[in-house]
């Protein structure tokens, strides 16, 4: 099975030797995604919901560099900072995934890898079936 990488641009994990997502075997799987803007710094310090908003519209974006989509997200892990921001974990929910619900684990963290990220997503999706046969014709054309 190869290990592929997915990269956007700007790539902000690139310093730290890290892959936004990888795909095999017909899934992708992200790093944790924060509220991180294309300068690399958190974007609504101190807002939990401008960070939350950033932070999903970052797994989106991850998501269809990878061929995939919020769609077809299978399962989440957020970490949190603050339980106390639970109640606002539903309306996110509804807002940025649709029926059926991926699976999620939601777990309070003491910290994030910045003291003023709040929190972090990653997500495990299946690639669209277009992706991974372009991927077989380039494999066997090579």
């Amino acid at each position: 099975m190869k290990l592929e990488p997915v990269h956007t641009d700007p790539d902000p994990y690139a310093p730290y030797l890290l892959s936004q997502a990888i795909t095999a075997g017909g899934f992708l799987f992200t790093s944790g995604q924060a509220a991180m803007g294309n300068d690399g710094e958190i974007v609504g310090k101190g807002d939990f919901d401008a960070q939350a908003e950033q932070a999903y519209r970052n797994l989106e974006r991850v998501l269809n560099a990878g061929g995939s989509s919020l769609n077809s997200v299978v399962k989440v892990t957020v970490f949190l900072t603050s339980m106390a921001h639970m109640p606002k974990m539903t309306e996110l929910r509804r807002k940025w995934f649709s029926a059926p619900y991926p699976a999620e684990t939601l777990v309070e963290i003491s910290a994030l890898y910045s003291p003023d990220a709040m929190i972090e997503i990653e997500a495990v999706a299946i690639v669209a079936a277009s992706r991974n046969e372009h991927r077989a014709d380039s494999i066997s054309a090579s």
